[in-house]
């Protein structure tokens, strides 16, 4: 096994587990009580950051240049 498939499988894996953590707060937290004051103010924070996220992907891929240099 290389070391980019062990970085990829480790970054895939945190990923995986930051999601898994977000799930579980988020049931805990909003699902399974009733909806509080600050229910508003999370779904706002969830949207900006899906927009942000999905601007930067955009950005990314639409990048007509590969970085050249021997570390990449």
């Amino acid at each position: 096994m290389n070391n980019r498939t062990l970085t990829s499988t480790f970054a895939i894996a945190s990923i995986l587990g930051l999601a898994v953590i977000g799930i579980y707060g988020f049931a805990d937290g909003y699902a399974l009580e009733p909806a509080s004051e600050l229910l508003a103010p999370t779904v706002a924070t969830v949207v900006l950051t899906v927009g942000v996220v999905g601007a930067l992907i955009a950005l990314g891929a639409r990048g007509g240049h590969w970085l050249s240099t021997p570390y990449w």
